[in-house]
Order: structure tokens, then sequence, then C-alpha cells
């Protein structure tokens, strides 16, 4: 099976990708000196995988990385919007300033629920950094925590898109690319 045949269109390159996650890492570098605390850099498994993996390796400041697991979609195209975290953190983010990583916030509801989370664990500021952001979608208002800011690589238009860690029932992570699968695969 070539999975190729199943990409409508490609919306994002692998060097368009690879370019803005650099953008982003000199973003997040600005707003850290080596003097403060060290970020924690929470990747969402498993959509954002290869995206944390790229940005962290930028980011030339002290940092730890974890990840946490979000299920809000299933084997489905539409977020049930009841998410539920079956994996937790292993790094103690209390009084920590943590960048929570994303693939793709589309109706906010798994954001809201992980910027809870995390509050409750006792993070001094939350950030989110996402790779696509399609605000067509939203239905929840999440707020940051503290000094905590939003960095987003694309907006994305409304369409199901897959590549570069993000999936259909968990094929198409390993496009280097992201493109717009082909409906006829998910009707």
């Amino acid at each position: 099976m070539d999975l190729e045949y199943h990409v409508e269109k490609i919306l994002w390159t692998e060097q368009q990708i690879s370019h803005r996650v650099s953008e982003l890492a000199s973003e997040i570098i600005q707003d850290f000196t080596p003097q403060n605390n060290a970020p924690a850099f929470v990747g969402v498994a498993t959509g954002a995988f290869l995206f944390l993996a790229d940005l962290v390796r930028k980011i030339q400041l002290p940092i730890s990385v974890d990840f946490i697991r979000a299920d809000s979609y299933g084997l489905g195209t539409v977020s049930n919007g009841n998410p539920r975290i079956p994996f937790d953190l292993k790094v103690d983010v209390q009084g920590k300033h943590v960048i929570l990583v994303e693939d793709i916030v589309d109706t906010g509801n798994t954001l809201s629920c992980l910027i809870d989370h995390i509050k409750s664990k006792g993070a001094s500021s939350i950030s989110v950094c996402t790779l696509l952001d399609k605000p067509a979608r939203r239905k929840v208002h999440f707020e940051l925590v503290g000094k905590g800011k939003y960095y987003c690589g694309f907006e994305c238009p409304d369409y199901f898109v897959v590549g570069y860690g993000m999936d259909f029932a968990e094929l198409y992570r390993n496009l280097p690319y992201i493109g717009v699968l082909k409906p006829e695969i998910y009707s």
C-alpha cells in the first residue's frame, strides 16, 4: 500500500515544516534565558512526537522533556469531545514553566483538559506550542497559565490532515509532509 496515493494534496512540505520549526525554536529561545528555570517540554502523544523531537533539538537551553497522552479521537476523524489521560507525566512540573507541544489544536477540548491537568500539578506557567492551529473547529476557549504564550506553526484549513506524526487509524504518521487525506479513505 503506497500511502502517498491516499493524500489528496500536500499543504506543507518537509522543507516548509523544518523552516517553521526552526522559527518556533528561535521564538522560544528568545522568551527564555538560561538563568530562568529550565522549561519542561511536554509532548502530547502520539501525534506530536516528530514535531517535539525536531523542536527540542533546536532549543539550546537546559530543558526537560516528557510525554502525556490524551485520547479524544479513537479511530475516527472527529474528536469525541471528552478527552481522557491514560498516560501521565513522569517529570515533576511543580513550580516549572511547561511548554505543551501539540501536533494540532482543533476543538480545544483536549488542550483545555491538558492545561487544567498540568495546572493541577503545580506548574507555575503553561505555554502551548502547536504545529497546526485549526481555529475554524474551535469549540472550547483555553486559557494559558501565568506568563504562558501561544506559539503556532501554521494555521490549518478545515481539512482532515495526516503526516509528520499525525494519523488516521494509526497510519500516515511517517509521511515527511502534512497533507489532506482523501475523504474516501476515512468515509
